[in-house]
């Protein structure tokens, strides 16, 4: 069975991820991303990046400021991963130090292959 693609939409409730207070749990924190990254190093595609508040909405007929005018959760960043099933792609991120924060989410899409 070949891989598929699937793109992680990073969600927080609270716009934003909770940091740690100081230099040692910082530390920590990214020694769980680094340890995950490693582990599943083989599905990671692009760790992606977070996202600003800059942004539009465009329709066929007007365009608006902003991504998030009535939104309750806000997207904070994305990634795309690679796995066999969604199945897989759901462990994958399950292991992952993102969900430790409370009010994110992640939604994983399949991305369509031509």
């Amino acid at each position: 069975m070949s891989k598929k693609n699937y793109l992680c939409i990073l969600r927080s409730g609270s716009g934003g991820c909770e940091q740690p207070s100081s230099p040692s749990e910082m530390e920590a924190m990214y020694a769980k991303y680094q340890q995950w990254q490693d582990k599943f190093a083989d599905n990671i595609v692009d760790m992606g990046n977070k996202l600003t508040s800059v942004g539009a909405v465009v329709r066929q007929d007007v365009v608006s400021d902003g991504p998030y005018v009535e939104l309750k959760e806000v997207i904070g960043g994305y990634m795309t991963i690679r796995a066999e099933s969604l199945g897989e792609a759901v462990a994958v991120m399950q292991a992952g130090p993102m969900l430790e924060n409370p009010g994110v989410s992640i939604e994983l899409r399949e991305i369509s292959q031509p």
